[in-house]
């Protein structure tokens, strides 16, 4: 099936039902991270059209509330059967914009459609309960009612993934949505939206305006249109976030940064357990939130598993992620580039070892393409091991004894995910049960599946996507109680 839509929308909000320019004309240009170069631009919106799309959001909340789950569920599955139709095209886009391997970023697509499908089955779950009462003549029950409007704000590293996870489970719940992709990735989530038009979604339900983040969460914040707003993004801007709501006991949704512990046991094969790490590792560039960051190896296959993540590492093949064969994409932007010399620059000032990387390759004219980069002994106060790192750099401790690792991969404010390589059952639930993260992947390391629940523990957020919870999170619970008649 061709795209209809793109070639005429590619560069504009979306707003009740219509494609539209900013009102003030003014628009970006998304730039390429591979080449550097201006790919379009798009139209760059401002606290008033944000305003307009949640009007409209509103004005559409009755009508879709009203539709049944059934009737909500085969918009989403259309969605998503468009979305698998036109996975190459929308993936290629998604290269350009990001950075990642059109190999990644055609799972990602893949991904995401099945998340709009779980949704749509989902969504006829969205189950109350009969109460058996303690006072006779009384009858006790719940009602699941949307939470309202949801602004949704998505990031840039996964612009796809991070989009539907709020978009998917809202519209499936009944409510309405205003969606701020990131503006350097904008046209991955138009596809989306033409996506769901396509499938017949109405005027006003779903909205997109591209704009200033801080200016746009202000108006989310603010106006009482909006009922919750659900963001992945940095911990900081949570916190801001968090504060903001106070004033309307907004509800928020919040996943946030990570510093993700890999841990290594003896009992299993350092050499397989260096592959898992290297390609969890390496995954869009280290730039995920759920990217293990942290490498502990005891000390019985340290040298093993070191040698072999390091050869693993070099064999990773960098290059434009449109290429056959490459790995490994760009670095999202410049800033990123030269945020990951100085990590490297810390650690090995205060005594690391390089083993291999380390740099901005050398074999590109242009794109800001940074090295696999594997180093060890490093010291606690290297600032990439306190720091979220969101980076292709490996740090490889070591360890001795299963309560000493658990303390020091729970030594950090974030616990959003948690690696584990091992073949034994009594150290995998010791883990499980030990370790502070809401995701624990063991000898997995990428565990995100649309049935079962995302997201972190500490500063790594508040609530949970995917999975049954990835609905409760757009839905409110009324508790209704009958006296009958004598």
């Amino acid at each position: 099936m061709t795209i209809a839509t793109s070639a005429a929308f590619q560069g504009k909000l979306y707003i009740d039902g219509q494609w539209c320019n900013a009102d003030s004309g003014k628009t970006i240009e998304v730039i390429n991270p591979a080449t550097e170069e201006a790919l379009w631009s798009v139209a760059y919106g401002s606290r008033l059209e944000t305003r307009r799309a949640l009007e409209a959001a509103a004005k559409a909340m009755p009508a879709w509330q009203k539709l049944t789950a059934w009737d909500r569920a085969k918009i989403l599955k259309k969605t998503a059967d468009l979305m698998r139709e036109r996975a190459d095209a929308i993936a290629r886009t998604m290269t350009m914009e990001q950075g990642k391997t059109v190999v990644e970023a055609r799972a990602e697509v893949m991904h995401s459609a099945d998340t709009f499908e779980w949704f749509a089955e989902e969504g006829k779950r969205a189950y109350g309960q009969v109460i058996p009462p303690a006072v006779a003549g009384k009858r006790h029950l719940t009602l699941k009612h949307p939470v309202g409007v949801v602004a949704a704000i998505s990031p840039w590293n996964f612009p796809i993934t991070l989009g539907v996870r709020k978009l998917a489970p809202a519209l499936a719940a009944g409510c309405t949505v205003v969606s701020r992709p990131a503006s350097q990735t904008p046209r991955s989530l138009i596809h989306i939206f033409e996506c769901l038009i396509d499938a017949g979604l109405p005027p006003g339900v779903a909205n997109l305006v591209i704009g200033p983040g801080e200016e746009m969460a202000a108006e989310f914040m603010e106006n009482r249109i909006c009922r919750k707003v659900s963001f992945t993004g940095s911990t900081a801007v949570g916190k801001q976030l968090l504060r903001a709501s106070a004033d309307q006991v907004k509800r928020l949704s919040l996943e946030l940064g990570g510093h993700a512990p890999f841990i290594v046991f003896p009992d299993a094969d350092p050499e397989v357990g260096a592959k898992l790490a290297v390609t969890g590792k390496f995954r869009n560039n280290g730039q995920v939130c759920i990217s293990p960051s942290r490498f502990f190896v005891h000390q019985d296959v340290a040298k093993k598993f070191t040698e072999a993540a390091v050869e693993f590492a070099k064999g990773l093949k960098l290059g434009n992620g449109l290429d056959a064969g490459v790995d490994v994409g760009p670095m999202f932007e410049k800033k990123a580039l030269i945020h990951t010399q100085d990590l490297v620059s810390d650690a090995c000032a205060r005594g690391a070892k390089l083993l291999t990387g380390g740099k901005r390759s050398e074999r590109f004219e242009r794109g800001y393409f940074f090295e696999p980069t594997v180093i060890s002994s490093l010291n606690s106060s290297c600032r990439i091991l306190n720091e979220e790192p969101f980076a292709p750099v490996m740090p490889i401790l070591d360890f001795n004894k299963i309560d000493e690792v658990i303390a020091a991969a729970n030594n950090t404010p974030y616990g959003l995910a948690a690696y584990v390589f091992t073949n034994d059952l009594t150290t995998t639930m010791k883990m499980a049960e030990g370790l502070e993260a809401g995701i624990i992947g063991v000898n997995d390391p990428v565990p995100a599946t649309p049935q079962c629940p995302f997201g972190g523990m500490k500063e790594s957020g508040l609530g949970r996507e995917l999975g049954h919870e990835g609905l409760e999170a757009y839905l409110e619970t009324k508790y209704v109680s009958i006296k009958l008649r004598d």
